[in-house]
């Protein structure tokens, strides 16, 4: 192996390779740069990358890079509406075993580790997800050290993991600010707050919505966290010890997630931290272990929710700006748990509320969760909970929680729905 403080990726990427690289706030920074100039000179690639919160990749790099991706999450949007990035659908649990059988090809994996921690060894460092797979399938295997980046204890998972060749960088990790909260977040937090008792196990993402909604919780206790993803957000309630994991049925005593995203504090609380257990998807988006969790509650997003409980968390304007992700992952492993939830939590409505995000009609019929899913959808106006209820008695709580500038047409549109 080599180790060096650059490389010339055009000596090791074979022109036609796919590549795979961490994503999110882990990006390996110095290596996709250095990627995206030598690209030329490799003579064509391809590119299968995660939600992307850096500036690095561009329209005009798809000149040699062809790139795909799960979904429109972050800069991710921005390449598809330029035509530079082309979504494969995926549900989250799935992307390690598709890397592994070689659907979602990967010929060289891009990492970024930490420095050696306590027991001598690098560690993945803030993300897991599937890039173990990745490093596993990939002929060339390239390590970014960033001294910036924190001591996981991820480090036996790289047990085995042949690395070809090491970079040694010092630069700040991608960071995303914590989320503005509004009034209609707030009153979103609201409703979903009294379906979150103690002892619950959470699923969130990052933004504002979940954040709103971890800040009515602090009465709460000995909260626990499953999650996909995880922000700042978590931090307080960490320090008040309303969040302790202790009555977990698995991981007791751990947050488990897959990935951070957030800020240096964020990064800061990971390091060399026993009570954070960063898995790969195919172990925190699986149905098997979170049927386990009791208590379990899945709280997601959407862009849109039709009146029968139908959920469109990808195309909004005929433009794909979301994803599947672990939605349904999270949503259907709620159900299956012992006094499981799913929550489904958005604003009624978009631009001055001009447009209604609780529809008649799903997005290019853009169904991301099915109707047979649905638990529990909530607004700024109340919380309706479907599981159980007909198709009349759905649209009825539906309509109840759009916002009133649309809820005559809705009930116009809903004739045709109900026989």
């Amino acid at each position: 192996m080599s180790a060096k403080h650059d490389l010339d990726l055009a000596a090791l990427i074979r022109r036609g390779d796919s590549i795979v690289w961490s994503q999110t706030c882990a990006e390996p920074l110095t290596l996709t740069e250095a990627l995206v100039a030598a690209r030329a000179r490799i003579g064509g690639c391809l590119a299968f990358v995660g939600a992307t919160f850096s500036q690095t990749l561009q329209a005009e790099h798809a000149d040699f890079i062809k790139l795909s991706s799960f979904g429109g999450l972050g800069e991710n949007r921005r390449l598809i509406a330029q035509g530079a990035l082309t979504v494969l659908p995926f549900h989250g649990s799935e992307l390690c075993a598709q890397i592994e059988n070689g659907v979602i090809a990967c010929d060289v994996a891009l990492l970024q580790l930490s420095p050696p921690g306590p027991d001598g060894n690098h560690s993945l460092g803030i993300a897991n997800d599937y890039m173990l797979a990745a490093a596993r399938r990939a002929r060339v295997v390239i390590a970014e050290v960033n001294a910036q980046m924190p001591w996981t204890r991820t480090s036996q998972d790289l047990a085995g993991i042949k690395i070809d060749h090491f970079i040694y960088t010092d630069r700040p990790l991608i960071e995303l600010p914590r989320g503005q909260i509004t009034n209609t977040e707030k009153e979103i937090a609201r409703h979903a707050a009294p379906f979150i008792e103690h002892r619950s196990v959470l699923e969130l993402g990052i933004g504002s919505i979940p954040e709103a909604i971890l800040t009515t919780l602090r009465d709460r206790q000995d909260l626990g966290i499953h999650s996909g993803v995880l922000g700042d957000a978590i931090l307080e309630l960490v320090s008040l010890g309303v969040i302790t994991n202790a009555h977990k049925k698995i991981d007791t005593g751990q947050i488990t997630t897959a990935g951070l995203m957030g800020t240096r504090s964020l990064y800061d609380f990971a390091q060399n931290n026993p009570a954070l257990n960063l898995k790969p998807y195919s172990y925190t988006h699986a149905h098997h272990v979170l049927s386990q969790i009791n208590n379990f509650v899945a709280i997601n997003s959407a862009i849109e929710v039709d009146l029968t409980g139908q959920v469109n968390a990808e195309m909004m304007q005929g433009h794909y700006v979301g994803a599947t992700g672990g939605l349904v992952d999270f949503v259907r492993g709620a159900l299956a748990a012992k006094n499981g939830r799913s929550i489904i939590a958005l604003p009624s409505s978009t631009k001055n509320a001009s447009i209604s995000r609780i529809v008649h009609q799903l997005n290019h019929g853009c169904v991301t969760s099915s109707r047979c899913d649905a638990d529990i959808v909530v607004t700024e106006f109340g919380a309706a909970q479907l599981r159980g209820q007909s198709i009349a008695e759905r649209i009825k709580r539906m309509i109840a929680i759009a916002h009133p500038n649309h809820r005559e047409q809705l009930t116009r549109d809903a004739s045709n729905l109900v026989g």
